[in-house]
């Protein structure tokens, strides 16, 4: 278990990346990713990854690591982490993990329930039935199998849907059974020092407006290009990023460049407000709230 390591948690946009880099560039630090869109290939602009300066300054370890036809889950996380925690560059060097997805903190200090290794042919039978047949069919067909993972899914969830017939059908059990087991957490929450960014709403909405003016500046228009052009399937999470189906629709006619900004930034403002909330009712009384 790894002791010593400092967490920065925060929404998008609230300036996690810059802060870790500061805290490196102090104790020499490696900056790991815990962020589940930076793992991705392809889109480093629109996913706001580290850019080559930040990089430069500070190891930076599982940033854009995963093609974004793969799909990548917070158990493909942790056993990522697992593994690099072995890497020899951590020898002596404080880990500083910053990202904002939630699940991926817990799982780093409270363990997270393991889950079977899916084949192939059975996660794609299942994606194939899902965009053939839609969720709604699939969510009938898990309340047979599952009954109890069937409640807590609305029929429109349509990714955990097909991952929890997945699960029963590799495993034999189904996936609430398995989520009510706990690995072994890979970080010692007493001994680390854990953070959360909180910033003024409306100074992050104007933080999230000119970054998203920034990608288009910079070439996002381009890395959506690249994206589409892998012809991936549309339910997996990298064709779902913010900012890649509003810039489609706009490379398509549908829409004006103009109205594909508008539209991001409003999802990245919404999908600001979910973290800010689960933070706030998910992570403890020993998180460090810190205003950014």
């Amino acid at each position: 278990m790894l002791k010593g390591a400092t967490l920065i948690a925060g929404p998008t946009a609230s300036g996690k990346s810059a802060r870790a880099v500061e805290l490196a560039r102090r104790n020499g630090g490696v900056i790991i990713n815990t962020d589940s869109m930076q793992v991705y290939s392809v889109l480093r602009l629109l996913t706001a990854r580290p850019g080559e300066v930040e990089m430069a300054e500070a190891p930076h370890r599982l940033f854009g690591h995963v093609h974004p036809s793969q799909p990548y889950s917070t158990g493909g996380w942790m056993r990522d982490v697992e593994a690099l925690l072995l890497d020899p560059i951590l020898e002596g060097r404080p880990a500083i993990f910053v990202g904002g997805t939630g699940l991926y903190f817990r799982g780093l200090v409270e363990g997270l329930s393991p889950m079977p290794t899916i084949p192939d042919e059975v996660r794609e039978h299942w994606r194939g039935r899902l965009a053939e047949d839609g969720p709604e069919i699939l969510h009938r067909i898990l309340q047979e199998r599952d009954p109890e993972t069937a409640a807590r899914l609305k029929p429109s969830d349509s990714q955990r849907i097909a991952r929890a017939l997945e699960v029963v059908e590799a495993s034999g059990r189904p996936i609430s059974s398995w989520q009510k087991e706990r690995t072994v957490p890979l970080v010692d929450g007493e001994s680390a020092e854990k953070i959360v960014l909180e910033p003024d709403r409306a100074a992050l909405a104007r933080r999230i407006s000119d970054r998203f003016d920034a990608m288009l500046e910079q070439g996002a228009i381009e890395e959506v290009k690249a994206l589409n052009a892998l012809a991936l399937d549309p339910a997996l999470p990298a064709a779902k990023a913010i900012g890649v189906p509003e810039i489609t629709a706009y490379l398509a006619g549908e829409i004006s460049l103009e109205e594909a900004a508008t539209r991001a930034k409003a999802a990245s403002r919404q999908y600001a407000k979910r973290q800010m909330t689960w933070f706030r009712n998910q992570l403890g009384p020993d998180w460090m709230r810190v205003a950014a």
